[in-house]
């Protein structure tokens, strides 16, 4: 069985960013739609939890792999993923996606213009639904971390 809780998020959070202060994203229309565009799905939720640092964001955030959702931990620098983990696996298959074999190749990675990732992830046979769902979840992170930012900038 490859279900599992691998970090807690207050462990995540403690690891990559215990000095960072918690915010909450209250998700307007236009935060939604933009969501809900890179999932491929209605985001239904209506606020989301971040930690903020300079030029930085962490983000809890879950996706449905096949059936069940699996939990991720996101951490951005610079408009760039520093770390991505899986922090719960709910499915039968599939977790092979939170080993470090596949998750580093998501460092450094950014956004395109079009909210797609800048350069290509490698999928894992077997595990399509879970890989796809790590693939949403970073290219959301990106593109709250994003939205957060610029927030903060024009204030």
């Amino acid at each position: 069985m490859a279900k599992g809780v691998y970090m807690t998020p207050k462990a995540y959070v403690a690891e990559h960013g215990q000095d960072y202060q918690s915010r909450t994203l209250w998700l307007n229309q236009e935060l939604k739609d933009g969501m809900s565009e890179i999932l491929a799905h209605p985001y239904l939720k209506t606020r989301v939890r971040y930690w903020i640092g300079p030029q930085a964001s962490i983000w809890l955030l879950d996706e449905i792999g096949k059936e069940k959702p699996i939990s991720f931990g996101v951490h951005v620098v610079n408009n760039q993923i520093r770390n991505i983990e899986v922090l719960a696996f709910r499915e039968s298959r599939g977790d092979e996606i939170r080993h470090p074999f596949y998750t580093q190749q998501f460092l450094g990675l950014k956004l395109t213009e079009d909210a797609q990732l800048d350069q290509h992830v490698d999928g894992i046979t077997g595990a399509t639904y879970s890989v796809r769902a790590m693939s949403k979840i970073a290219r959301v992170a990106l593109w709250l971390d994003a939205q957060v930012q610029n927030d903060n900038k024009s204030r």
